[in-house]
Protein backbone atom coordinates (compact mmCIF):
# COMPACT_ATOMS: atom_id res chain seq x y z
CA UNK A 1 0.00 0.00 0.00
CA UNK A 2 2.82 2.38 0.85
CA UNK A 3 4.89 1.42 -2.20
CA UNK A 4 2.22 0.59 -4.79
CA UNK A 5 1.86 3.40 -7.35
CA UNK A 6 -1.36 5.23 -8.10
CA UNK A 7 -2.20 6.68 -11.52
CA UNK A 8 0.16 9.61 -10.83
CA UNK A 9 2.96 7.24 -9.81
CA UNK A 10 2.61 8.30 -6.18
CA UNK A 11 1.95 5.94 -3.23
CA UNK A 12 -1.62 4.64 -2.97
CA UNK A 13 -1.56 5.37 0.75
CA UNK A 14 0.49 7.40 3.20
CA UNK A 15 1.50 5.92 6.55
CA UNK A 16 -0.96 8.23 8.34
CA UNK A 17 -3.83 6.58 6.42
CA UNK A 18 -3.17 3.04 7.64
CA UNK A 19 -4.89 3.28 11.01
CA UNK A 20 -8.20 4.41 9.54
CA UNK A 21 -7.87 1.85 6.72
CA UNK A 22 -7.42 -1.02 9.16
CA UNK A 23 -10.12 0.23 11.51
CA UNK A 24 -12.55 0.31 8.58
CA UNK A 25 -11.70 -3.01 6.96
CA UNK A 26 -10.43 -5.31 9.75
CA UNK A 27 -13.94 -6.10 11.07
CA UNK A 28 -14.88 -7.32 7.59
CA UNK A 29 -11.65 -9.30 7.17
CA UNK A 30 -12.06 -10.91 10.60
CA UNK A 31 -15.84 -10.92 11.27
CA UNK A 32 -16.57 -11.71 14.90
CA UNK A 33 -19.09 -14.25 16.14
CA UNK A 34 -20.98 -12.99 19.17
CA UNK A 35 -23.43 -15.81 19.94
CA UNK A 36 -23.02 -18.21 22.88
CA UNK A 37 -21.76 -21.06 20.67
CA UNK A 38 -18.96 -18.98 19.15
CA UNK A 39 -16.17 -20.78 21.02
CA UNK A 40 -17.46 -24.16 19.85
CA UNK A 41 -17.78 -22.89 16.28
CA UNK A 42 -14.24 -21.49 16.41
CA UNK A 43 -12.85 -24.81 17.62
CA UNK A 44 -14.76 -26.78 14.99
CA UNK A 45 -13.69 -24.32 12.29
CA UNK A 46 -10.01 -24.48 13.20
CA UNK A 47 -10.11 -28.27 13.04
CA UNK A 48 -12.12 -28.47 9.81
CA UNK A 49 -10.86 -25.41 7.94
CA UNK A 50 -9.53 -21.86 8.23
CA UNK A 51 -11.29 -19.61 10.71
CA UNK A 52 -12.08 -17.01 8.00
CA UNK A 53 -12.77 -17.52 4.31
CA UNK A 54 -10.59 -14.60 3.21
CA UNK A 55 -13.02 -13.55 0.47
CA UNK A 56 -13.33 -9.94 1.60
CA UNK A 57 -9.56 -9.55 2.02
CA UNK A 58 -8.85 -10.98 -1.43
CA UNK A 59 -11.48 -8.81 -3.09
CA UNK A 60 -10.20 -5.72 -1.28
CA UNK A 61 -6.56 -6.34 -2.26
CA UNK A 62 -7.40 -7.07 -5.88
CA UNK A 63 -9.60 -3.98 -6.14
CA UNK A 64 -6.86 -1.78 -4.69
CA UNK A 65 -3.89 -3.19 -6.60
CA UNK A 66 -5.46 -4.37 -9.84
CA UNK A 67 -2.81 -5.50 -12.34
CA UNK A 68 0.15 -3.73 -10.68
CA UNK A 69 3.22 -5.95 -10.85
CA UNK A 70 5.88 -6.42 -8.19
CA UNK A 71 8.54 -4.67 -10.28
CA UNK A 72 6.42 -1.50 -10.36
CA UNK A 73 6.72 -0.70 -6.66
CA UNK A 74 7.96 2.81 -5.94
CA UNK A 75 10.80 1.58 -3.74
CA UNK A 76 12.62 -1.71 -3.23
CA UNK A 77 10.52 -4.13 -1.18
CA UNK A 78 11.14 -7.59 0.25
CA UNK A 79 8.11 -9.74 1.13
CA UNK A 80 8.45 -13.29 2.53
CA UNK A 81 5.99 -16.10 1.88
CA UNK A 82 6.17 -19.88 2.08
CA UNK A 83 5.49 -22.46 -0.65
CA UNK A 84 3.82 -25.38 1.12
CA UNK A 85 4.09 -27.68 -1.91
CA UNK A 86 7.87 -27.27 -2.05
CA UNK A 87 8.27 -26.65 1.71
CA UNK A 88 10.41 -23.71 0.73
CA UNK A 89 10.48 -20.03 1.74
CA UNK A 90 9.94 -17.63 -1.16
CA UNK A 91 11.23 -14.08 -0.84
CA UNK A 92 9.51 -11.76 -3.30
CA UNK A 93 11.64 -8.71 -4.12
CA UNK A 94 11.41 -5.77 -6.48
CA UNK A 95 14.90 -6.28 -7.82
CA UNK A 96 14.32 -9.98 -8.60
CA UNK A 97 11.06 -9.03 -10.30
CA UNK A 98 12.93 -6.62 -12.58
CA UNK A 99 15.49 -9.24 -13.55
CA UNK A 100 13.25 -12.30 -13.95
CA UNK A 101 9.72 -12.36 -15.41
CA UNK A 102 8.86 -15.53 -13.48
CA UNK A 103 9.56 -13.64 -10.25
CA UNK A 104 7.32 -10.74 -11.23
CA UNK A 105 3.80 -11.70 -10.10
CA UNK A 106 0.93 -9.34 -9.56
CA UNK A 107 1.42 -7.44 -6.32
CA UNK A 108 -2.05 -8.57 -5.24
CA UNK A 109 -0.96 -12.22 -5.39
CA UNK A 110 2.08 -11.44 -3.25
CA UNK A 111 -0.02 -9.61 -0.63
CA UNK A 112 -2.65 -12.35 -0.46
CA UNK A 113 0.10 -14.97 -0.12
CA UNK A 114 2.00 -13.29 2.70
CA UNK A 115 -1.21 -12.69 4.68
CA UNK A 116 -2.49 -16.29 4.41
CA UNK A 117 -1.84 -17.19 8.05
CA UNK A 118 -2.42 -20.93 8.68
CA UNK A 119 -5.64 -21.72 10.59
CA UNK A 120 -6.86 -18.13 10.07
CA UNK A 121 -6.96 -17.66 6.28
CA UNK A 122 -6.77 -20.03 3.29
CA UNK A 123 -3.60 -20.51 1.27
CA UNK A 124 -3.20 -18.93 -2.15
CA UNK A 125 -2.19 -20.53 -5.45
CA UNK A 126 -1.16 -18.60 -8.55
CA UNK A 127 1.14 -18.75 -11.57
CA UNK A 128 3.55 -16.51 -13.42
CA UNK A 129 4.52 -16.80 -17.09
CA UNK A 130 7.46 -15.30 -18.96
CA UNK A 131 7.62 -14.13 -22.59
CA UNK A 132 8.82 -17.58 -23.69
CA UNK A 133 5.80 -19.31 -22.22
CA UNK A 134 7.60 -20.79 -19.22
CA UNK A 135 5.34 -21.11 -16.18
CA UNK A 136 6.12 -21.07 -12.48
CA UNK A 137 3.51 -22.22 -9.98
CA UNK A 138 3.21 -20.97 -6.41
CA UNK A 139 1.30 -22.62 -3.53
CA UNK A 140 1.64 -20.02 -0.81
CA UNK A 141 0.92 -19.38 2.84
CA UNK A 142 1.91 -16.62 5.25
CA UNK A 143 5.57 -15.56 5.15
CA UNK A 144 5.58 -15.56 8.94
CA UNK A 145 5.93 -19.34 8.77
CA UNK A 146 9.53 -18.82 7.66
CA UNK A 147 10.27 -15.18 8.53
CA UNK A 148 7.91 -13.77 11.13
CA UNK A 149 10.54 -11.08 11.61
CA UNK A 150 11.74 -10.38 8.05
CA UNK A 151 14.71 -8.23 9.09
CA UNK A 152 17.29 -10.95 8.52
CA UNK A 153 15.76 -11.77 5.12
CA UNK A 154 16.10 -8.08 4.22
CA UNK A 155 19.74 -7.95 5.31
CA UNK A 156 20.53 -11.14 3.42
CA UNK A 157 18.91 -9.87 0.25
CA UNK A 158 20.57 -6.45 0.44
CA UNK A 159 23.95 -8.13 0.96
CA UNK A 160 23.30 -10.35 -2.06
CA UNK A 161 22.19 -7.35 -4.12
CA UNK A 162 25.31 -5.38 -3.17
CA UNK A 163 27.46 -8.36 -4.13
CA UNK A 164 25.88 -8.46 -7.59
CA UNK A 165 26.23 -4.70 -8.08
CA UNK A 166 29.81 -4.78 -6.82
CA UNK A 167 30.68 -7.28 -9.55
CA UNK A 168 29.39 -4.68 -11.99
CA UNK A 169 31.63 -2.06 -10.35
CA UNK A 170 28.61 -0.05 -9.25
CA UNK A 171 29.40 -0.10 -5.52
CA UNK A 172 32.48 0.02 -3.34
CA UNK A 173 33.31 -3.14 -1.46
CA UNK A 174 31.04 -3.76 1.49
CA UNK A 175 31.54 -6.80 3.68
CA UNK A 176 28.54 -9.05 4.40
CA UNK A 177 26.78 -8.06 7.64
CA UNK A 178 28.95 -4.95 8.02
CA UNK A 179 26.99 -3.23 10.78
CA UNK A 180 28.52 0.20 10.39
CA UNK A 181 27.29 0.41 6.77
CA UNK A 182 23.68 -0.52 7.54
CA UNK A 183 20.73 1.39 9.01
CA UNK A 184 17.90 -0.92 10.06
CA UNK A 185 14.48 0.05 11.38
CA UNK A 186 12.47 -2.93 12.64
CA UNK A 187 8.88 -2.41 13.81
CA UNK A 188 7.29 -5.24 15.78
CA UNK A 189 3.56 -5.92 15.93
CA UNK A 190 3.50 -6.64 19.67
CA UNK A 191 3.87 -9.77 21.78
CA UNK A 192 2.33 -11.10 25.02
CA UNK A 193 5.63 -11.90 26.74
CA UNK A 194 4.23 -11.15 30.19
CA UNK A 195 0.99 -13.06 29.66
CA UNK A 196 2.59 -16.42 30.52
CA UNK A 197 -0.47 -18.21 29.17
CA UNK A 198 1.40 -21.48 28.54
CA UNK A 199 3.48 -23.62 30.88
CA UNK A 200 5.33 -26.94 30.77
CA UNK A 201 2.91 -28.37 33.34
CA UNK A 202 -0.13 -27.52 31.23
CA UNK A 203 1.36 -28.39 27.84
CA UNK A 204 2.58 -31.77 29.08
CA UNK A 205 -1.06 -32.87 29.03
CA UNK A 206 -1.78 -31.72 25.48
CA UNK A 207 -2.26 -34.02 22.56
CA UNK A 208 -2.30 -32.94 18.92
CA UNK A 209 -5.56 -31.01 19.34
CA UNK A 210 -4.31 -29.21 22.46
CA UNK A 211 -1.24 -27.91 20.62
CA UNK A 212 -3.44 -26.70 17.75
CA UNK A 213 -6.17 -25.09 19.85
CA UNK A 214 -6.23 -24.17 23.54
CA UNK A 215 -8.42 -21.58 25.23
CA UNK A 216 -9.00 -19.63 22.01
CA UNK A 217 -5.30 -19.65 21.05
CA UNK A 218 -3.14 -21.75 18.74
CA UNK A 219 -0.12 -22.67 20.91
CA UNK A 220 1.99 -24.36 18.24
CA UNK A 221 1.70 -21.35 15.92
CA UNK A 222 2.27 -18.85 18.74
CA UNK A 223 5.41 -20.66 19.86
CA UNK A 224 6.96 -21.11 16.43
CA UNK A 225 6.18 -17.58 15.26
CA UNK A 226 7.47 -15.95 18.47
CA UNK A 227 10.59 -18.12 18.47
CA UNK A 228 11.34 -17.23 14.84
CA UNK A 229 10.81 -13.53 15.50
CA UNK A 230 12.90 -13.44 18.67
CA UNK A 231 15.80 -15.42 17.20
CA UNK A 232 16.17 -12.87 14.40
CA UNK A 233 16.15 -9.97 16.86
CA UNK A 234 18.62 -11.80 19.11
CA UNK A 235 20.95 -12.50 16.17
CA UNK A 236 20.92 -8.97 14.76
CA UNK A 237 21.09 -7.28 18.17
CA UNK A 238 24.12 -9.39 19.03
CA UNK A 239 25.93 -8.38 15.85
CA UNK A 240 25.24 -4.66 16.18
CA UNK A 241 25.95 -4.55 19.91
CA UNK A 242 29.18 -6.54 19.60
CA UNK A 243 30.43 -4.28 16.80
CA UNK A 244 29.57 -1.16 18.83
CA UNK A 245 27.06 0.07 16.25
CA UNK A 246 23.86 -0.52 18.23
CA UNK A 247 22.44 2.88 17.18
CA UNK A 248 22.33 1.64 13.58
CA UNK A 249 19.70 -0.95 14.51
CA UNK A 250 16.43 0.39 15.90
CA UNK A 251 13.91 -2.22 16.98
CA UNK A 252 10.63 -0.96 18.43
CA UNK A 253 8.44 -3.60 19.98
CA UNK A 254 5.85 -3.81 22.76
CA UNK A 255 6.26 -7.19 24.46
CA UNK A 256 3.79 -6.42 27.25
CA UNK A 257 0.51 -7.00 25.39
CA UNK A 258 -2.19 -8.91 27.23
CA UNK A 259 -5.66 -10.28 26.63
CA UNK A 260 -7.52 -9.26 23.45
CA UNK A 261 -4.95 -6.70 22.24
CA UNK A 262 -2.43 -9.52 21.80
CA UNK A 263 -4.82 -11.40 19.51
CA UNK A 264 -4.30 -11.69 15.77
CA UNK A 265 -7.95 -11.42 14.82
CA UNK A 266 -10.20 -9.88 17.49
CA UNK A 267 -11.34 -7.02 15.27
CA UNK A 268 -14.09 -5.46 17.35
CA UNK A 269 -14.21 -1.67 17.28
CA UNK A 270 -13.36 -1.60 20.98
CA UNK A 271 -10.26 -3.74 20.52
CA UNK A 272 -9.08 -1.85 17.43
CA UNK A 273 -9.27 1.44 19.34
CA UNK A 274 -7.29 -0.16 22.16
CA UNK A 275 -4.62 -1.15 19.63
CA UNK A 276 -4.42 2.45 18.43
CA UNK A 277 -3.94 3.53 22.05
CA UNK A 278 -1.21 0.91 22.52
CA UNK A 279 0.64 2.33 19.52
CA UNK A 280 0.31 5.91 20.74
CA UNK A 281 1.55 4.96 24.22
CA UNK A 282 4.44 3.02 22.72
CA UNK A 283 5.69 6.18 21.00
CA UNK A 284 5.90 7.92 24.38
CA UNK A 285 7.66 5.04 26.14
CA UNK A 286 11.44 5.12 26.75
CA UNK A 287 13.58 3.64 24.02
CA UNK A 288 14.28 0.00 24.89
CA UNK A 289 16.70 -2.64 23.74
CA UNK A 290 16.45 -6.40 24.04
CA UNK A 291 18.37 -7.96 26.92
CA UNK A 292 20.34 -10.76 25.28
CA UNK A 293 20.06 -12.85 28.46
CA UNK A 294 16.36 -12.52 29.32
CA UNK A 295 15.04 -11.82 25.82
CA UNK A 296 12.90 -8.97 27.18
CA UNK A 297 13.02 -5.32 26.17
CA UNK A 298 14.49 -3.05 28.83
CA UNK A 299 14.35 0.77 28.92
CA UNK A 300 17.57 2.66 28.19
CA UNK A 301 18.32 5.48 30.60
CA UNK A 302 18.89 8.84 28.96
CA UNK A 303 18.09 7.62 25.43
CA UNK A 304 14.76 9.43 25.07
CA UNK A 305 11.47 8.02 23.82
CA UNK A 306 10.62 5.77 20.88
CA UNK A 307 9.10 8.80 19.15
CA UNK A 308 12.35 10.75 19.50
CA UNK A 309 14.39 7.75 18.36
CA UNK A 310 12.23 7.41 15.23
CA UNK A 311 12.67 11.10 14.40
CA UNK A 312 16.44 10.80 14.83
CA UNK A 313 16.55 7.64 12.76
CA UNK A 314 14.55 9.29 9.97
CA UNK A 315 17.11 12.09 9.98
CA UNK A 316 19.95 9.57 9.70
CA UNK A 317 18.23 7.82 6.80
CA UNK A 318 17.62 11.11 5.01
CA UNK A 319 21.23 12.23 5.42
CA UNK A 320 22.52 8.85 4.26
CA UNK A 321 20.32 8.93 1.18
CA UNK A 322 21.50 12.45 0.29
CA UNK A 323 25.09 11.29 0.69
CA UNK A 324 24.60 8.29 -1.57
CA UNK A 325 22.84 10.33 -4.25
CA UNK A 326 25.43 13.10 -4.24
CA UNK A 327 27.87 13.25 -7.21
Amino acid sequence: MLTAPDKNNRPLYAAKDLTSFYTEHAPKIFPQRNHFLSSVVNLFGKVMGPKYDGKYLRRLIKDLLGDIRLKQTLTQIIIPAFDIKLLQPVIFTTIDAKWDELKNPKLADVCISTSAAPTFLPGHAFETMDSNGNVRKFDMVDGGVAANNPTLAAITHVTKEMSILRQRSELMKIKPMEAKRMLILSLGTGAPKNDEKYSAAVSSKWGMLGWIYNGGSTPIIDIFSDASCDMVDYHISSIFQCEQHHTNYLRIQDDTLTSDVSSVDIATRENLLKLVEVGERLLKKPLSRVNLESGKFEPLDGEGTNEEALAEFAKMLSEERKLRLSP
